[in-house]
């Protein structure tokens, strides 16, 4: 949550004012917090200061919309959208705790009441966020704890990469093909996450956007295969399989 921008919050308060002055108007006390925030934000805050817990919860709220919005987009059910809200996470800093036996156990029962055939985690393990790693860590101690189950002998995971890189050739072994429609729904998916479009961190000096890093990626990866003789694509998705240690 920390991810987004204070404008964004600046921006969602002051809808927030104008719905309540429309449909509310005798709602002294959300009207006085609304106010609060945003003096806050506007006058006080610092680059030093961290975000208040209120602020904190409009981020994440924010985050968490944008993120319904773009599982609506690709025909994803809201019912079967999960949001896990580990605990590793909720530091209101760059910087994250270590993954605990709370996070891990959290990750574990939600596998455990799907025994899905396939888990796909992201394999960033460069994101500047630090966050991805963590995740992926918490995942994969779970999946440590499961894998003797009968269930999981079933069961695929499958690690992709974001916009920062891409796995080696010899190191792909799945590449799932692109038509230009598909990777234009992709593209309008992440466009989905509008807070995240111009201030999510990268790394060294590229400037391009989030999903123009992510589109060239894709096309690069179609275009080494064609040159190793494969079939044309418009573009191309690569996974690594991670399998756990016996």
């Amino acid at each position: 949550n920390i991810a987004v921008g204070d404008e964004e919050v600046i921006r969602y308060t002051s809808l927030f004012k104008s719905l309540l002055k429309k449909f509310d108007p005798d709602n002294s006390t959300l009207k006085a917090k609304l106010n609060e925030l945003r003096g806050f934000l506007l006058n006080e805050k610092t680059k030093d200061d961290l975000d208040t817990p209120e602020i904190l919860f409009i981020k994440g709220r924010i985050r968490r919309e944008e993120a319904l919005s773009a599982d609506r987009y690709v025909g994803l059910p809201e019912e079967n959208v999960h949001f896990l809200d580990l605990p590793f996470y909720e530091t209101g800093r760059v910087k994250k705790n270590p993954i605990s036996v709370q996070d891990v156990q959290i990750v574990k029962e939600f596998i455990e009441s799907i025994k899905p055939h396939q888990i796909y985690v992201a394999g960033d393990l460069a994101d500047p966020h630090g966050t991805h790693k963590v995740c992926l860590d918490a995942i994969l101690a779970a999946v440590d704890v499961m894998k003797e189950e009968e269930w999981f002998n079933d069961c695929r995971i499958w690690m992709y990469r974001g916009a920062w890189m891409e796995w080696e050739i010899d190191h792909i072994e799945m590449a799932v093909p692109l038509s230009p429609e598909e990777l234009r729904q992709k593209r309008n998916s992440i466009l989905r996450h509008q807070s995240q479009m111009e201030s999510a961190p990268f790394l060294g000096d590229d400037e391009r956007l989030f999903w123009q890093r992510s589109e060239d990626r894709n096309r690069a990866t179609a275009d080494m295969y064609w040159k190793l003789g494969l079939a044309s694509y418009e573009a191309i998705e690569a996974f690594v399989e991670y399998i756990p240690v016996q």
